[in-house]
């Protein structure tokens, strides 16, 4: 089958013909037709995961997908052959890349039933952004009428926080690169402040003069530029890094650092898809690409190109 995998870590991806994998005891086999972008996949190529596990090259990235049932593995199962369904694999870490053309995954892992009214490609774009933008909001603590500001809302996972924070009444500061207002501005930010005009504390001070409630960074890479933006944070604060960045920063001591990590839960994933069905939660796709091109894809998202999610289709069934 078709497949983008590294040979090394921090080699390039490339596009790779791999053997067709076979569903083990409880274990579904899944045709993928889509895949979705998500920093971690570029995040893992680059060598995130180098030296914590033993790993068997060439390995397929990706974790987002979504397609239909082929194959059941041997014992109980949920699932039936044709299903169509969506979820976040273990990803290349467990063998379950998803920028391929079919991926094997445990029928008790985060993998839902596509509802009624959701198209494919929506549902793949949905699993990672979605249940870490859920996951965000829960760890911040803002129950309404508070603000959160978030450091790289133009993507994937800011553009789901950004509604699941209005749908409860709190005021989100969105920081882009670029003009992004009328768009974040259509998915509930009170404010769009675009951090290549100028210093982005300045603009986070003139949008948000009394100082913010909470700190969802998605993009900062140093303890430092992390440190920066908590900054704006009133007394008693949550600063939440999703790159990891928060133990090591130098943040103010009325604030509290929290590095996020994502729980995959099928649950979630029914809850946040009935949203999508139902126009509640839009997930915005950016571009549409073939596999061949998912290595760009990949090299877009990582110098902050991705306006929403990018997703790659797998879906010519030409192919075997």
């Amino acid at each position: 089958m078709r497949a983008i995998a590294v040979s090394t870590f921090r080699s390039d991806p490339t596009l790779v013909v791999v053997p067709k994998p076979d569903p083990g005891p409880g274990e579904v086999r899944v045709r993928v037709e889509y895949a979705s972008v998500n920093p971690h996949d570029w995040q893992f190529a680059d060598g995130a995961l180098d030296g914590l596990a033993p790993q068997v090259f060439p390995l397929v990235v990706g974790v987002d997908y979504a397609g239909r049932v082929d194959m059941i593995g041997s014992g109980d199962n949920r699932f039936r052959v044709g299903d169509h369904v969506f979820g976040r694999s273990g990803g290349p870490a467990a063998g379950a890349g998803t920028y391929c053309d079919y991926v094997c995954v445990p029928q008790d892992s985060a993998i839902a039933l596509v509802p009624r009214g959701l198209e494919s490609r929506v549902a793949a774009a949905l699993p990672s952004a979605g249940m870490a933008a859920a996951q965000i909001l829960e760890a911040v603590a803002l129950r309404g009428h508070e603000s959160l500001l978030v450091i790289g809302a133009a993507g994937g996972v800011g553009s789901c926080l950004t509604q699941l924070a209005r749908a409860r009444d709190v005021r989100v500061i969105a920081a882009v690169r670029g003009d992004e207002r009328s768009r974040m501005g259509s998915l509930g930010a009170a404010a769009t402040i675009d951090v290549t005009e100028g210093p982005a504390a300045e603009a986070i001070r003139a949008a948000c003069p009394d100082g913010v409630d909470a700190l969802a960074d998605l993009a900062s890479a140093t303890p430092e530029a992390f440190a920066a933006h908590a900054e704006a944070l009133r007394p008693g604060g949550i600063a939440l890094s999703t790159r990891s960045v928060a133990a090591g920063a130098p943040l103010p001591d009325r604030v509290r650092g929290v590095d996020f990590r994502l729980d995959p839960s099928p649950v979630l994933l029914d809850v946040l898809a009935a949203g999508a069905a139902e126009g509640i939660l839009r997930v915005p796709i950016d571009i549409e690409l073939p596999l061949e091109k998912a290595p760009q894809a990949l090299d877009r998202n990582r110098t902050g190109g991705a306006r929403g999610k990018t997703v790659i289709v797998l879906r010519d069934h030409g192919h075997r």
